[in-house]
């Protein structure tokens, strides 16, 4: 009997739904061992650890909360090496895997029968693998302001059921105005050697349909090499403001990329996020994003 295994986060915004909308229905996955994954509140890469030594070939993985959540199950199949399908449903902020796939409910993971490759990106730090990223990777500003997700008051807010995002988007905008003109974001840096602005904050690698839920992307994630990339300076309240407009209206601007090495002109101190996942470097000289030469085996309605 094949194995089906559901991954999910107890403390997420979203956990009350799960329990009730996928948890509660195990009984009915006729054809199935079903196990249950519980991410801890431990770091993350103890979670990706955890699922990894779980996986087994064959298996079918469902990952049921939000981005955060299904960046566990990403990079535990991947560093599994396991032949695993594996489904999103979108229980979380902003849910830009779930919406790159276009599932949103439990049926209809089982009601698609054909699957996708999905090819993620790989980021390096100096050399050194860090993590698979299935939408996007951010460096700088925009990485720095979803800590804000981990201080106890807003992670409570956040875990009253709420579907609606624009919590989360009002918690981020009172932190901006708050922060953007306090400290230098990204120090200077270069891009592929070409040396970038004074005073950009923010460099943002785009792999998926959607970014923060609202800015549009594309289907760079059927690519095996190719993925769009920026850098901008979000510290300026009108340039933003462009840059939220066109993104929600049209698409995320980028030029496309087979890879970007960014590097820094003296050792830097960087925070660096991808899906909502944050990690802070010190004295680090490099960092590249490029397309993973492992891909997914996604169900997806794309």
């Amino acid at each position: 009997m094949k194995r089906l295994i559901i991954v999910y986060n107890p403390n997420s915004s979203q956990y009350v739904h799960v329990k009730e909308e996928v948890l509660a229905r195990i009984g009915e996955f006729s054809g199935y061992t079903v196990g249950k994954f519980a991410i801890n509140k431990v770091k993350f890469e103890k979670n990706i650890e955890r699922l990894t030594m779980v996986l087994a070939d064959g298996d079918m993985v469902i990952a049921a909360g939000g981005d955060a959540t299904a960046a566990v199950a990403v990079n535990a199949i991947l560093r599994s090496g396991k032949k695993v399908k594996y489904a999103v449903l979108p229980y979380g902020n902003f849910n830009d895997l779930a919406r790159t796939l276009k599932i949103f409910r439990l049926d209809e993971v089982f009601e698609v029968k054909e699957t996708t490759k999905f090819y993620p990106l790989e980021v390096y730090v100096d050399g050194k693998f860090w993590r698979y990223a299935s939408c996007y990777v951010t460096i700088g500003m925009t990485a720095e302001a979803v800590e804000i997700f981990d201080r106890p008051k807003i992670r409570a807010k956040m875990q009253k059921g709420h579907r609606s995002s624009w919590r989360s988007y009002m918690q981020l905008m009172v932190w901006y105005f708050k922060n953007r003109r306090k400290k230098v974001f990204l120090p200077s840096f270069s891009v592929n050697g070409v040396a970038q602005k004074k005073k950009a904050s923010d460099y943002a690698a785009v792999n998926g349909a959607s970014m923060c839920r609202v800015m549009r992307g594309g289907e760079d994630f059927k690519k095996p090499k190719v993925f769009r990339s920026m850098v901008e300076k979000t510290i300026s309240f009108p340039r933003l403001f462009v840059l939220m407009a066109r993104s929600i209206l049209w698409r995320t601007p980028g030029t496309e990329t087979t890879g970007d090495v960014l590097e820094f002109d003296e050792p830097a101190t960087v925070e660096l996020q991808a899906e909502g996942e944050y990690e802070i470097f010190k004295d680090i000289k490099k960092i590249e994003v490029k397309k993973g030469k492992k891909c997914l085996t996604v169900i997806s309605k794309r």
